[in-house]
């Protein structure tokens, strides 16, 4: 299995309502926050993969890609979905919501 799908595999672990950072995820995987933010800016399947749960480690939303796009309005519109508050562009309960691995 090559890094992509490691990280792919393990955003499918990430239930609704939760969120982990760039900084982790890359972590368990073995690279860096900012390839893991790269992989994630090209995923294939949005939405199937939740990219969109994957936040900077200081809460803040962090960017988002759409149909090859850029747009945060699109991640905190799908986290709100999922039951996440956000304010300011900032996770509230930030540390209730993580998945560490």
């Amino acid at each position: 299995m090559n890094k992509e799908e490691e990280l792919y595999r393990l955003l499918g672990k990430i239930p609704n309502g939760k969120i982990t950072t760039y900084k982790a995820i890359a972590a368990a995987c073995g690279i860096s926050a900012r390839k893991a933010g790269s992989i994630l800016s090209k995923n294939p399947n949005p939405i199937i993969v939740p990219c969109h749960r994957v936040v900077r480690a200081d809460g803040k939303i962090g960017g988002y890609t759409w149909k090859g796009k850029i747009d945060s309005n699109r991640k905190i519109f799908l986290l709100r979905k999922e039951g996440t508050q956000i304010k300011k562009n900032k996770v509230l309960d930030f540390e209730s919501k993580l998945v560490r691995f």
